[in-house]
């Protein structure tokens, strides 16, 4: 088995047992390997392990690394990839998501949502989308305040060529199981909220993207659906 192979077995094995531990089911929680700054060929190694959904920050990066691995030599009937942006969506970006993503989970302004929806092409699936929020008020921090996420997830979720999947946070790091644990389920929160609205265009509120390689026990305690995992996975960058 590979190094990134073996992390990928490691992690699985700890998402599992913090699904136990939450009284949740073993698999019930999908990760997400966090791929920014590596390059395609621990995309493909991770992938060969049985990885299939990838999560990009630098957009540009992650159009090239997209357009490399797509004529790689793959195994016959290997499924194909899905990439996730998860770093912030620039308006003059807005293109290169919307046509090369299948993602995009960083979304916190109506203008970007209004433009991936424009600019995703035609015969394409919906862009899958979550709404960052900004959950403990980081200044250095993407995301929409909690106060302003209901109201920007109805009007997201009315656009024609998205499809509005739940919400998704980068909390300031907590000290311990306990801070994490209680950021993560304000988020949690919020999402119920949400879901339970009513609004229109909400079917597939079903994610919440919380967690990552340090804090991923606490996410799943507090209800996250995804995990973000880069250095577990792929090492120190």
């Amino acid at each position: 088995m590979t190094m990134i192979g073996n992390n990928l077995h490691q992690i699985h094995a700890r998402l599992d047992q913090a699904c136990v531990d939450a009284e949740r089911a073993p698999g019930s929680v999908a990760l997400l390997a966090v791929s920014k700054t590596f390059g395609p060929d621990a995309v493909y190694e991770a992938a060969l392990a049985g990885q299939r959904d990838f999560g990009e920050n630098y957009i540009q990066e992650a159009v090239e690394k997209i357009a490399i691995l797509r004529e790689m030599a793959w195994p016959p009937g290997h499924a194909p990839l899905r990439w996730h942006c998860i770093g912030p969506i620039q308006s003059n970006k807005t293109r290169l998501v919307a046509e090369h993503f299948d993602w995009a989970q960083s979304v916190d302004r109506l203008k970007i949502a209004q433009r991936l929806s424009d600019q995703r092409p035609e015969g394409l699936a919906p862009l899958q989308v979550c709404l960052q929020v900004n959950p403990d008020g980081g200044a250095a921090k993407s995301g929409v305040p909690p106060e302003e996420a209901l109201a920007l997830a109805q009007e997201i979720a009315l656009l024609p060529n998205l499809q509005l999947r739940g919400l998704m946070a980068i909390p300031e790091e907590g000290a311990d199981f306990a801070a994490q644990y209680a950021v993560h389920r304000r988020v949690r929160l919020l999402f119920d909220s949400i879901a339970a609205s009513g609004a229109p265009g909400l079917a597939a509120f079903d994610t919440l993207s919380l967690g990552m390689t340090a804090d991923l026990e606490a996410a799943v305690h507090a209800g996250s659906t995804m995990v973000r995992v880069g250095r577990g996975i792929f090492g120190k960058r």
